[in-house]
Parts: C-alpha cells; structure tokens; sequence
C-alpha cells in the first residue's frame, strides 16, 4: 500500500465517466478531443481514445511532446502561441510526428507562427471570446485574424472557443448558450470569407451537455474523466462519478475537528469564492476543510458528528482535480485503495512551456 498522501484512481468510475461521456456524443454526432491537462497519464489517454476520442487537447508544447511520445498522433494546442526560436524548433518537431493543431488569436501571432513554423504542416484554429474574456477575439474580428493567418501561409482548420465562465453556480446553460452564438457566428463569418473551415471546437466539463450539436463538431472537456469537488458543489456531477481522490490519514483529533496529512501539496490551493471548503471529504459530506498548509488538512465536524479516529485512512475530493494531479509523479489506479494499485506514471506533470 502506497504511504499517505497519495492519489487515488477508481479505475470503474474512471471507466464510467469516460464511456457515459462517449455514448453522449455519439448520440448528438459530436466528436470529442478530450483536454489532457487533467490527466497528464498515458494510460487515461488511451482509454480516451479507445471509447471513440478523436484525439487530445493540450495547454503546452511541452504537453504535446508528453502525449506524442506515447503514442498519440492527433494533438491542439487549445491557446494562442508566440513563438520563440526554441518553441518553434520544437513545434516543427512535433508536425513531423503528429497531426498537430494551434491557436491563434491575433494578427501578429498568427505572423509569428507562420515564421516559426517555416512551412511544417500545422493546423491553426481562431479563438472567439464567448465570454470568459481570457484569450480570443469578438466572432466580428475572427475572419480578419483568419485572414492573416492564411495570408502569412497557414492552414486555418477552424473555430475555438473555451466557456469557462460556466464555473459558476448557475453559470453553465447561459456560458453554453453564449458558446454556441459565438462559434455560430464565427464560423460564418469565415465561411462568407471563403474558408473551408470544418472543425467548430468548444465544450468545457459543466457546459459539455449542454452544448448545441448543430453548431459545434468537437468537444474538449477534460474534468469530466474525474471530477472534483468543484464539479459537484456546480451540479455537473455527483460524488458517486468523483473517479480521483486523496488518500491521507487522521494525524491529529481535537474534538470535533480533525487534521490530515495532505495538504495544498497533495490537494493544491484552489478554492473559488463560491466553494464551500478546500475540496470534500467523500464519505463525510458534512464535514468541511476548513483550512490548508503545505502538508496538513483541517477538517471540521459538525457538533456531535462521529469523527474519524486518530490513524483512520480516509479520501479526499481536491477542489480542483486539474492542480491537484500536476503536484504527484504517480497516480494509484484500482478498484479500492490499498494494496492492489497500479502506478500510472504523470508524464506531462510540469510541462509547463
């Protein structure tokens, strides 16, 4: 058995999620790039892509690298990059081995990529701001950026967005409502300019079900595979589908207030304002962290609540499972913690460039 702390990989749930999600848009003829920045593990992948993933989504070079290593062949970067000599040394590498996709989301970015690149076959697809107001642009300006990229030489595949501001309480059908006007609009808006541009890409884990199938073909949640905390606080799913947990022990108990060993370095530090706690203990509900230094958790119990005992193994739900996975080297994959696990190595953890 792996000392505590350690990350906790229910295989079934795993296998669940992902299958339930597949079925889904099979149903609505969607595709789906699921983001790998959740799992960073080659074993998730390739169970992604073998229930019907048409490949992965990425945050960095460096996590393209990970995933082509291991064998993925179909890779999107899912933001604008700026190229420096050595990104673009890199990102040549990569089109040599892959089909491999970026981001674009402005006139003198599309510039430099299409410099960089010096003519490797990689596709670019331009972001719209659907109202997260991150990266990308009005779906008005996503024809004239669309137009300098295959100005400057590139291969313009698409239209991307990311509904992020559905990470709200009561945000999700409103951020994919707004999801499917922007890529509606933008995908028209390169069509009446011309462009044979299929690929109409959004989707973010609370807005994926929610998304409009006549406007986009692809979708790229990547939560979904686990969930988290967060997911469940947002109704996106119940604690029954939380497929990652932390796996601590009871180091210290006064009265109804407990601590554990794990702590922001297992957990990581994420807590929206809206959360009701610094994730969830899974099978105490009522029970809230209350607080978190680097390696401990404090864990209050409601007044005469039976607490854990001094030495009891129990299992956390990280607030945000995406921070939490990119803090271990391995996740623990089974059917129970314990003795039967398999490691599973994070290959992409801190591929941060």
């Amino acid at each position: 058995m792996p000392d505590t702390p350690y990350l906790f990989v229910d295989v079934d749930r795993l296998e669940r999620n992902l299958q339930s999600l597949a079925r889904w848009a099979a149903e609505h003829d969607v595709v789906l790039r699921p983001h790998a920045k959740t799992h960073k593990c080659a074993q998730i992948a390739q169970r992604q892509l073998a229930v019907g993933a048409v490949g992965l989504t990425v945050a960095t070079i460096g996590e393209a690298e990970a995933f082509a290593d291991a064998g993925v062949t179909d890779l999107f970067i899912a933001y604008p990059l700026w190229l420096s000599g050595g990104k673009a040394h890199r990102l040549r590498d990569l089109a040599d081995r892959v089909t491999m996709s970026v981001g674009v989301d402005s006139i003198g970015g599309a510039r430099r990529l299409a410099e960089g690149l010096a003519g490797a076959p990689v596709q670019v697809l331009a972001e719209v701001d659907s109202g997260m107001h991150r990266s990308g642009v009005d779906a008005d300006h996503v024809a004239e950026i669309a137009i300098a990229a295959r100005d400057a030489g590139l291969d313009v595949a698409g239209v991307f967005t990311f509904p992020g501001h559905g990470y709200g309480p009561g945000t999700a059908r409103d951020a994919a409502a707004q999801e499917a006007a922007a890529l509606s609009a933008a995908s028209k808006a390169l069509r009446d300019h011309g462009f044979d541009a299929p690929v109409v890409s959004g989707g973010s884990t609370p807005t994926v079900r929610l998304a409009d199938p006549g406007v986009v073909t692809e979708l790229r949640p990547g939560v979904y595979a686990f969930y988290d905390a967060q997911q469940v606080e947002l109704g996106s799913a119940s604690v029954e589908d939380v497929a990652l947990t932390a796996v601590a022990t009871v180091v210290s108990v006064s009265g109804e207030r407990i601590v554990l060993d794990a702590g922001s370095k297992i957990l990581g530090a994420d807590r929206p304002a809206w959360t009701t706690g610094f994730g969830r203990l899974a099978d105490h509900l009522d029970a809230r962290i209350v607080s978190l230094s680097e390696h401990h958790a404090v864990v209050d119990f409601l007044a005469g609540s039976r607490t854990p005992e001094l030495g009891d193994v129990v299992r956390v739900i990280p607030n945000h499972v995406c921070s939490a996975v990119n803090l271990v080297d391995e996740l623990y994959a089974g059917t129970t913690p314990g003795d039967d696990t398999e490691p599973w190595p994070v290959i992409a953890r801190g591929a941060n460039a």
